[in-house]
């Protein structure tokens, strides 16, 4: 079986300009209602956007608040207030929006699967909605019934009511396909990809083989499936597996790793770049994305990725280009050991991932997200839900 996509690219959605020709006030109040902050242990892409996000905004002359569940950082150039934990956060969002964020010009309302539906509660406020990725299949992976089904129901039937008339941020055209899917109109949804520091003192790739699985251990990331896969692999290349983050799924993956695989849990900023430097590949088996942050943060130190024909990775990886993009388990495995034993091959597409990687930068992320601000202030108010 081919190794590559099979599935067809999703159509193009609007890309806001970058600065909105419409007016827009000097001093705003965007105010972010998320699930996370960056400071909690498990935060992940879609926080770091948020961040990103309103730091922009901050240095653009604009007030930005966040809120969310704990465990919160500070030190921050915005506000970041603590709402209750992850699941009591979305009854009390209700009262603390009114109470704490009273008189924001834009509630964000940032929805990683169970929504908030802020529309329905909060009138007079102008808002929009945010998404990484549409949960859909993981609900039953994540959640027993029938937590899975309300969840589900939540996402796909309620939120889209809810936001009606709202423009939507995706983060990758496969997110604002899925949106569609939900009904969501293609022409309130808005692309806004997300942004890469560039990284100084790029070192070359380890003397042995080294391959680097990076992020949160979750489930549906299916880390897993990688260590499987790893035993095929590790008599073909030698070297090493490093598996680097922390999460809930650490304990059981220890358990079914075996030679050659080493956990170093989460990591300082210094040590991932330097896992990222010295990666030979970068393996991403995860389910879905809304993008695959970590693909463009190893792209900008000239590692390749291999991972899954998957929502989100469609995007990050320019198949045959910057990585490889598999259709099967064993494609994967395939894949994988061509690339370590390929040199050339593998130097080349990490050379054109930096390339492409180089042209995301968060300023025009953010300066597109204003773009959206001043679009969604502009929008004629629709009725209630």
């Amino acid at each position: 079986m081919a190794t590559g996509p099979t599935h067809a690219r999703p159509a193009p959605y609007a890309v806001p300009p970058a600065g909105d020709p419409r007016p827009i006030p000097n001093r705003l109040h965007i105010a972010f209602l998320a699930g996370r902050d960056l400071a909690s242990p498990h935060a992940g892409g879609s926080e770091l956007l948020v961040d990103r996000l309103a730091r922009g905004l901050v240095d653009r002359g604009h007030r930005a608040s966040l809120l969310c569940g704990g465990p919160v950082g500070s030190d921050r150039p915005y506000q970041v207030i603590r709402n209750g934990g992850a699941y009591s956060q979305f009854l009390s969002a209700p009262v603390a929006v009114r109470r704490r964020l009273r008189g924001c010009d834009l509630l964000v309302e940032v929805c990683n699967g169970l929504p908030y539906l802020a529309p329905l509660w909060l009138r007079g406020t102008p808002s929009v909605c945010l998404v990484n990725h549409v949960h859909s299949e993981l609900w039953p992976i994540r959640y027993p019934q029938p937590i899975a089904a309300a969840g589900r129901y939540a996402e796909a039937v309620l939120m889209p009511r809810a936001h009606r008339g709202n423009l939507f941020v995706a983060v990758s055209p496969s997110t604002a396909l899925a949106l569609t899917e939900l009904g969501v109109a293609p022409d309130r949804i808005r692309v806004i990809t997300n942004g890469v520091e560039d990284a100084s003192a790029i070192t070359p790739e380890a003397p042995d083989p080294l391959f680097l699985a990076l992020g949160r251990l979750a489930d549906y990331k299916r880390i897993d499936v990688l260590i499987r896969l790893w035993e095929r692999v590790r008599p073909v290349t030698g070297g090493t597996l490093v598996i680097a983050g922390d999460g809930p799924e650490r304990a059981r993956l220890e358990r079914l790793a075996g030679p050659g695989v080493r956990f170093t849990g989460r990591v300082t900023e210094s040590r991932k770049h330097q896992l990222l430097c010295d990666a030979w590949l970068l393996l991403h088996p995860a389910r879905v994305e809304g993008w695959g942050l970590v693909i463009t943060e190893a792209a900008i130190r000239r590692t390749p990725a291999v991972g899954f024909d998957v929502p989100g990775l469609r995007d990050s990886v320019a198949h045959g280009h910057t990585g490889l993009l598999t259709a099967t388990e064993s494609a994967f495995a395939s894949a994988w050991a061509s690339l370590a034993l390929d040199p050339r091959r593998r130097n080349a597409m990490g050379h054109a991932a930096r390339r492409r990687a180089l042209d995301l930068e968060w300023t025009e992320t953010v300066d597109r997200f204003t773009g959206v601000v001043a679009e969604a202030l502009h929008r004629e108010p629709l009725g209630g839900g």
